[in-house]
C-alpha cells in the first residue's frame, strides 16, 4: 500500500505512550537501584534479565526462597493522599517477611510498577521507597518493569507488585516440622495494618464513619490517613538474630487471613494453636474499626493482624534465650499462646 506523504503521522506517544518520558525515569531509576547492589549482582540494570551470584562459601548447601505480592488497596489511601514514597517500602518488607519465616536471607528484588501514563515525580517516589528498604534488608534491587498502559488504569493511579529471592542453608530452613505440644507462641508488635485488610478498613472508615484521610479521630490520636500509611514492618533484623540463636521451630507473618489463616500454615499435623486474646496491645486503629462497623470479632481476628505482625514458636526449653535474643534487639514481643493437640486450627480464649 503506497504511503501518503502528506498524511498526518501517528506516534506512540499520540496513543499516550512517551518513550523518552520513560527513559527518563528509567536513568534515575538505575541511580536508586545501583544503591541497593551486593556482591553478589552480576549485571547492569537495563539488561533482560538480572543476573545474581549466590556466595558458595557461606551456603554449603543453598536453597532458593522466592515470594510475590503486591500492595493491594493500601495503594488506594495513598492515591487520595497523594503519597507515594512509603509504598515501596511495605512492598520489599512484605515479601522479605514472606521468605524469613522459611529461614531465608534475602538476596535480591524485582519490582513491577505499571500504571495509565507515567507520572515521573510519582515513579520515582514508589522506587525510591523500593530502594532505600532493599538497602535496609540487605536486599539488591536489580530489575523492574514499569509498564506505561494508557486506558488501563483510572487517571493517577498505578499498581505495584513484587518478586524476591532469598537463600538459606538446606538444614536450616525452618518448616515447623518439630512444633510440639507445649511450645510456646511468641508475637511480635505490628505497627498498624501492615498491607490487610485495606478494602474492609476503607469500607469502615470512609464509607460507614465518612471519614477522610485528613480527619483527625481522638480513639487514634491522630489522623485517619497517617494511620492507615504506617509503612509495613520489616521483622528481617531481629529474625536473623533468633535464627542464628537457633531458637525458633516456625515463624509465621501475619498477613491477609489473619492469625486465624496465617498461623496453621505452619503447624505439622496433630497439633493446634491456643491464642490468650488480651495478652498483647491491640492498637487502637483495629478496635475503633471493629466498634465503627460492629465486626465479630471472629471476622476481626481472619482479616486484620490485630497488632502482631509475626509469630514466632518457640520450644519452651528455648523460651529464655529467644527472650533474651528479643530484649537485645529492642523487639516488643509477646507470649500469646502455646501449642496444643489438636489438627492445625487457631482457637482463641
Amino acid at each position: 500500500m503506497a504511503h501518503d506523504p502528506n498524511a498526518a503521522t501517528i506516534t506512540y506517544a499520540d496513543a499516550g505512550v512517551d518513550i523518552e518520558r520513560g527513559n527518563r525515569t528509567k536513568r534515575r531509576i538505575k541511580y536508586l537501584a545501583h544503591k541497593t547492589f551486593t556482591k553478589g549482582v552480576l549485571s547492569e540494570i537495563g539488561g533482560f534479565g538480572g543476573l545474581f551470584s549466590v556466595d558458595k562459601e557461606k551456603y554449603a548447601d543453598p536453597v532458593l526462597v522466592s515470594s510475590v505480592d503486591g500492595v493491594g488497596t493500601k495503594l488506594k489511601v495513598a492515591f487520595a493522599m497523594n503519597l507515594h514514597s512509603t509504598v515501596g517500602a511495605d512492598l520489599v518488607n512484605h515479601c522479605v517477611n514472606d521468605i524469613a519465616v522459611q529461614g531465608a536471607a534475602p538476596l535480591f528484588f524485582m519490582d513491577y510498577l505499571a500504571t495509565g501514563t507515567l507520572v515521573p515525580e510519582v515513579a520515582e517516589k514508589v522506587i525510591e521507597g523500593i530502594s532505600t528498604a532493599c538497602k535496609q534488608n540487605g536486599c539488591a534491587l536489580i530489575g523492574g518493569e514499569t509498564a506505561e498502559m494508557p486506558g488501563f488504569y483510572a487517571e493517577n493511579e498505578y499498581d505495584l507488585a513484587g518478586f524476591i529471592v532469598g537463600v538459606v542453608d538446606r538444614p536450616r530452613i525452618i518448616t515447623g516440622e518439630t512444633v510440639a505440644i507445649g511450645d510456646v507462641i511468641l508475637g511480635l508488635a505490628s505497627n498498624g495494618l501492615h498491607t490487610n485488610g485495606y478494602s474492609l478498613a476503607r469500607k469502615l472508615l470512609f464509607e460507614v464513619a465518612h471519614y477522610t484521610p485528613e480527619t483527625y479521630v481522638n480513639e487514634l490520636k491522630g489522623k485517619v490517613g497517617n494511620e492507615l500509611m504506617r509503612t509495613h514492618k520489616t521483622y528481617w533484623p531481629v529474625l536473623k538474630k533468633l535464627l542464628a540463636a537457633d531458637c525458633v521451630s516456625a515463624l509465621a507473618h501475619v498477613t491477609g487471613g489473619g492469625i486465624t489463616e496465617n498461623l496453621p500454615r505452619v503447624l505439622p499435623k496433630g497439633v493446634s494453636a491456643v491464642i490468650e486474646v488480651g495478652s498483647w496491645t491491640v492498637p487502637p486503629i483495629f478496635e475503633h474499626m471493629r466498634d465503627l462497623g460492629n465486626v465479630p470479632q471472629e471476622e476481626m481476628f481472619r482479616t486484620f493482624n490485630m497488632g502482631l505482625g509475626m509469630l514466632l514458636v518457640v520450644p519452651s526449653a528455648k523460651f529464655k534465650k529467644a527472650q533474651s535474643v528479643l530484649e537485645r534487639a529492642g523487639e516488643k514481643a509477646f507470649t500469646v499462646g502455646r501449642i496444643v493437640k489438636g489438627d492445625r486450627k487457631v482457637m482463641y480464649t
